[in-house]
C-alpha cells in the first residue's frame, strides 16, 4: 500500500493531474481592446454631453432674451394705450358740460399722477435693461419686468375704471339735468 501511494505522488505530473491550465491570451488582448473602446465611447458621450450642456445654456439664454423682448413690448403696448386713453378719455371728460370746475383741476392732477408713474415705470425700464445696472442675471432682469408688465396693466385698469366712474357721474349728471329740465304734462 505504501509503495502503491508512494508511486502515485512521485510519478510524472500526467498521471497525477491535468497539469497548468493553459489560458488563451486573445482572450485577454479582445478583452482589453473592448475596454480601449469602451472608454473612447465614454469620451465622446462626455463631450456631447458638454457640447448639449453649452447648447442649452444658449437656448436657455435666447429663452429670457425673447421673454424679455416680450415684457418690454407689453410693457411698451400698455403705455401707449395709457397716453392714449388718458389724452382722450380726460379730453372728453373735461370737455364734458357736467363736470363742474373746481372738479377740473382733481381731475387733471389724478390723471397726471398716473402718467407721471408710467413715465417714472418707463425710465426704471431703460435702467433695468441696460446691462450694467446692478450687475443683474438675466432671470433677475426678467423678474422685474415681468413685476412692470403686471403693473402696467394694473394702471391700465385703474384708467379705464377711473373713466368709467366719471362717465357714471356725467350720465347722472346728465339725467339730472334732463328731469330737472322737463315740462309737467298736467
Amino acid at each position: 500500500m505504501i509503495v502503491a501511494l508512494s508511486y502515485l505522488l512521485l510519478s510524472p505530473g500526467r498521471a497525477t493531474a491535468q497539469g497548468m491550465p493553459v489560458y488563451d491570451n486573445t482572450n485577454f488582448i479582445s478583452l482589453a481592446k473592448q475596454l480601449v473602446e469602451s472608454a473612447k465611447q465614454t469620451a465622446e458621450l462626455l463631450k456631447m454631453v458638454e457640447q448639449l450642456n453649452a447648447v442649452r445654456e444658449k437656448i436657455e439664454k435666447v429663452n429670457n432674451a425673447v421673454r424679455q423682448y416680450q415684457a418690454v413690448r407689453d410693457i411698451t403696448r400698455n403705455n401707449e394705450q395709457l397716453f392714449e386713453m388718458v389724452r382722450d378719455d380726460l379730453r372728453e371728460v373735461l370737455n364734458s358740460p357736467y363736470i363742474h370746475g373746481d372738479e377740473v383741476e382733481t381731475i387733471s392732477n389724478a390723471f397726471n399722477g398716473i402718467m407721471e408713474h408710467s413715465l417714472d415705470q418707463l425710465d426704471f425700464m431703460g435702467q433695468v435693461l441696460s446691462n450694467d445696472f446692478l450687475n443683474m442675471t438675466d432671470a433677475e432682469r426678467l423678474a422685474i419686468l415681468e413685476a412692470q408688465r403686471e403693473e402696467s396693466q394694473k394702471i391700465l385698469a385703474d384708467i379705464k375704471h377711473r373713466k368709467k366712474r366719471y362717465d357714471m357721474v356725467i350720465s347722472f349728471r346728465k339725467m339730472q339735468a334732463i328731469i330737472k329740465d322737463r315740462k309737467p304734462n298736467f
